[in-house]
């Protein structure tokens, strides 16, 4: 009788065990971070001027993806105020003040959201952080707003795609480019 006990409490505990270390799917929109430079988030080589070893930007986003969807224009309406991504708000954060499209923008982190239209996007910067969507957006707290233009890309773009590239001679002038589907929109951000 002892014998069926401890077996009993034996099972009892390898159930338990089992199942605590049982994981859930992975999530259909992984987080992903973008820098610039983005060679400080891979090896670290980078050490710009006046910023120390933190780079000059980074945006914190979810991906989602195209799955045999239209996009723009259908998931993603014209003329709504969008998250820039799935799941939480992106955020991007300057570690240093940032000149965009001539409109100066000071160190800090923002929720970046946009409003899609056809031939250009508003771009928004707001001071609300920790934002699920876009449900809570708030234009009171705008800190910047601009428009982009919108251009195709070359090949659709399965998952969105936020990315920095060098733009001209110095370090400390980019591009951020948001590609998801056929579309594509850069954003001049100099530091």
């Amino acid at each position: 009788m002892k014998f069926i006990g401890v077996l009993a409490c034996l099972l009892l505990c390898f159930t338990s065990i089992t199942q605590a270390q049982k994981l859930r799917g992975l999530d259909k929109s992984p987080m992903d971070m973008a820098y610039y430079p983005d060679d400080f988030a891979h090896d670290r080589k980078f050490a710009p001027a006046k910023v120390g070893d933190k780079g000059f930007a980074r945006v914190t986003y979810s991906r989602p993806a195209k799955n045999g969807r239209e996009i723009f224009g259908k998931l993603i309406p014209y003329g709504k105020v969008w998250r820039v991504g799935a799941n939480e708000a992106t955020e991007v954060k300057f570690f240093t003040d940032a000149t965009i499209q001539g409109k100066k923008i000071k160190a800090g982190v923002y929720s970046f959201y946009a409003i899609p239209n056809e031939t250009e996007w508003t771009l928004i910067f707001n001071s609300d952080l920790d934002q699920w969507g876009a449900y809570s957006y708030k234009e009171g707290l705008d800190v910047l707003r601009l428009t982009a233009p919108v251009k195709k890309t070359e090949e659709p773009v399965e998952n969105l795609t936020i990315q920095f590239k060098k733009a001209g001679d110095k370090v400390n002038e980019s591009i951020m480019m948001i590609a998801w589907d056929n579309t594509l929109v850069e954003v001049p951000v100099s530091f």
